[in-house]
């Protein structure tokens, strides 16, 4: 997902810049379980998130699924290597079709209008800071009504209390 933020360059005259945002959505509890982001699209941040969630799942019980769009970091050697060796599945959306990605896309939706719309980010840091403080909320705080009121994070635990 693309963020604009802005800044002066010397002269005083505002500046657009776009950021990157590069988030890992769990589709059992809508947790977002990694995610980067930079100053431009960019290999490193989309393997280093993806090796944060190998960490989270590697002793899951059942099988992982990781769903992608079609877009280029995904279709990297070295990112299908890091899933095959993981003994993670990739699932990849069909080319033209958004409804593949649509709990994604739902998320940015939700993001957007709870933290970002309606905002002037007047840095990259600004705006990096403000992501994280809503990823800390949308997985720890936000409650939704699929999780029977539960934010992603509760959800988790549990139903993992009651599995254990």
């Amino acid at each position: 997902m693309e963020l604009k933020y802005y800044t002066r360059d010397q002269s005083g005259k505002v500046v657009i810049k776009k950021a990157y945002l590069d988030p890992y959505l769990d589709m059992y509890n809508g947790e977002i379980l990694s995610y980067r982001l930079s100053k431009k699209p960019n290999a490193k941040a989309v393997l280093d998130g993806l090796s944060e969630v190998i960490k989270k799942v590697e002793k899951a019980s059942y099988r992982t699924t990781i769903h992608t769009n079609q877009g280029w970091a995904y279709q990297m050697k070295s990112f299908s290597k890091a899933l095959k060796d993981s003994r993670i599945f990739q699932s990849m959306s069909r080319r033209g079709n958004c409804l593949d990605n649509s709990p994604m896309e739902n998320f940015f939706g939700i993001m957007k209008q709870e933290m970002y719309y309606g905002v002037v980010y007047e840095s990259f840091e600004a705006l990096e800071y403000a992501v994280k403080q809503y990823m800390y909320y949308y997985n720890n705080h936000r409650i939704k009504e699929k999780l029977t009121g539960m934010s992603p994070v509760e959800y988790r635990k549990q139903t993992s209390q009651l599995s254990a």
